[in-house]
């Protein structure tokens, strides 16, 4: 049956449509324009940082991060296994060796006890993925951070405008990225932004994202740089969708609501949010209580018109990651488990409840 309820699309009801006039009329359509100076002044300031650097995707973004720490061959980054393949990736481009870490049962975010255990003399950064708009422990992480003088990273790709113990996720580490692909919360088409509060990473950043030029000298190129710089077209989108990220947030919020109601007596168990978190819920996760129900189940709903997706599978499993064996129970049950549902802003109760109830007439 064709899609009929996607698991996620972008609303673009606001000012995208001028500001993108607005940058063909002027010609500043590439990689400078006032858009971008724009963006990044009040993306960065909404989340609580001085200083942002819009690019060209998330997953540069935390590429970026790495170059900017001095991350490299001989260190190693803590990281989730059960997150996104972009995050370990990164780590992996500039040489340095992914240290794969489980998640707790309840939030699903990285395990700090297990981090404990993994920090090593080679440690060089913990790298917290706010998994699916739920923070991740950062009193935890910060502390051990502290205790080991290691870089902390949030990847906040999931997790725009969440917040933990009354902060905005993004403020907590040395730098912290995002990202605004279609399928986020809020979007620039392809883009991300890389934030921080220390000046010096900021303007290493912008060295590296720029292809490497010289601050003083014109086309000299004083190290190996990256193009990854992000269009005025895209900070004009990026900053209509801003001026409605508030309004998408409470929508995706009353899209959970929903979901709960209709699923309260279902044989589903939901990602819940802890008590000093906002959980944004970038995407509504449910489990199922057998790994083997899963497939059949999105196959249910497909059939139905009903488009969802698997949770993450944990990254160590992965060819390029498993050349040595391991098992790390919790991420790898969750991954078996999970599906995301539909959960754009857009979303009516309408169209939750028939979600939920082709859910509940699923014969196992």
């Amino acid at each position: 049956m064709e899609i009929t309820i996607p698991i996620y699309q972008p609303s673009l009801t606001g000012n995208e449509k001028k500001y993108v006039n607005e940058c063909i009329d002027s010609t500043w359509i590439s990689s400078k324009g006032s858009f971008i100076s724009k963006f990044e002044q009040e993306f960065s300031s909404y989340i609580g940082c001085k200083f942002g650097s819009a690019v060209s995707n998330g997953t540069v973004a935390i590429h970026l991060a790495m170059l900017a720490l001095g991350i490299g061959e001989g260190d190693e980054v803590i990281v989730p296994t059960l997150t996104y393949i972009a995050s370990v990736n990164a780590i992996a481009y500039v040489g340095a060796t992914p240290i794969f870490v489980d998640s707790l049962p309840n939030t699903w975010q990285m395990d700090p006890e297990d981090v404990a255990k993994k920090i090593t003399a080679k440690t060089k950064a913990i790298l917290a993925v706010h998994l699916y708009g739920h923070p991740c422990d950062m009193d935890a992480l910060s502390k051990l951070c502290k205790l080991h003088d290691l870089f902390l990273i949030e990847d906040c790709a999931e997790a725009i405008g969440s917040c933990y113990a009354g902060k905005k996720v993004g403020s907590f580490g040395d730098i912290s990225t995002f990202s605004f692909f279609g399928n986020k919360t809020m979007t620039t088409g392809e883009g991300g932004m890389v934030l921080s509060n220390n000046e010096t990473l900021h303007e290493r950043i912008n060295h590296f994202k720029g292809q490497g030029l010289a601050k003083h000298r014109q086309y000299w190129h004083d190290v190996i740089g990256y193009n990854y710089r992000m269009t005025n077209i895209c900070a004009a989108i990026g900053l209509a969708q801003f001026e409605q990220l508030q309004t998408f947030i409470d929508k995706k919020l009353q899209v959970v609501a929903w979901y709960k109601k209709y699923l309260q007596h279902s044989f589903l168990s939901f990602h819940e949010q802890d008590q000093q978190v906002l959980h944004t819920y970038w995407m509504f996760s449910v489990l199922v209580p057998d790994s083997k129900l899963r497939d059949p189940l999105r196959d249910h709903l497909a059939l139905a018109g009903i488009e969802t997706r698997p949770l993450f599978y944990p990254v160590h499993t992965m060819p390029m990651y498993n050349k040595n064996f391991q098992h790390i129970p919790v991420a790898e049950n969750l991954g078996w488990r999970g599906i995301n549902l539909p959960s754009y802003p857009g979303l009516s109760e309408e169209q939750v409840k028939y979600v939920c109830d082709t859910i509940l007439t699923f014969k196992a």
